[in-house]
């Protein structure tokens, strides 16, 4: 693992060098073709983890891909964990070309990435080779050519560690706050999608919304044969 200490630089000097790093991947075309920014997620983690999972697509899908059976805030900042431990940003294509054995081992070290992390290393890699092969190694693509919002659930359902539940609120975070809306999206997101919910990830904008989206999910469970809703 590599930290800023055995890099031998300060903090200002090492988030400069990502910076630099992260431009370089931007204008060689390879990812985020189709990406617009918007307003930084409000979730409760690191800034930096929190403008990763912004700007990248990719991580973001990643962080949604983990989001289960395991805490929120780490869930979304994995990407930026992962990012740390290897010492430099990557992108989809690292991530697809990279050993299996050596990114399980990257979601394995403790403290691990995920609950299950060789499993959800496995998920997260497979999630990098559809993009590259589906949508031209631009996850916005996902979005960005979709139609209607039908199309764009089935196609976030067909991801690897998305389910219809899963893709609903994806598809609802994507319309509430990322702007994308092709047609139909709240009636394919819903009750997700719906105005005026505090149900998932796609609502939080604040911490009070993080508080009425933590208390949905924990009336949520308190149901007869509750399954945790992902967030």
């Amino acid at each position: 693992m590599f930290s800023r200490e055995c890099l031998g630089v300060n903090q200002r000097e090492f988030w400069f060098s990502m910076t630099i790093w992260r431009l370089a991947i931007l204008g060689s075309g390879r990812v985020m073709q189709n990406w617009q920014m918007s307003p930084r997620l409000a979730l409760a983690i690191g800034e930096e983890a929190n403008d990763l999972i912004t700007e990248d697509p990719f991580a973001l899908l990643f962080g949604m891909v983990l989001d289960q059976q395991f805490p929120l805030e780490r869930a979304f900042s994995a990407p930026y964990e992962l990012q740390q431990r290897l010492g430099r940003p990557y992108d989809v294509h690292d991530i697809s070309e990279m050993d299996p054995e050596r990114l399980e081992s990257l979601f394995a070290t403790p403290p691990a990435l995920h609950r299950f992390p060789r499993a959800n290393a496995q998920r997260v890699q497979a999630l990098a080779h559809i993009i590259i092969d589906n949508y031209e190694g631009d996850g916005a693509n996902i979005w960005g050519t979709a139609k209607t919002g039908a199309e764009l659930l089935a196609r976030v359902n067909a991801l690897p560690g998305f389910g219809k539940r899963k893709a609903q609120i994806f598809v609802a975070l994507l319309g509430k706050q990322f702007d994308v809306k092709p047609t139909g999206w709240r009636n394919a997101s819903s009750p997700f999608g719906n105005k005026g919910t505090a149900m998932s990830i796609a609502d939080i904008t604040s911490p009070e919304s993080l508080i009425k989206v933590r208390a949905w999910k924990k009336a949520q469970k308190a149901l007869p044969l509750a399954v945790e809703p992902a967030e």
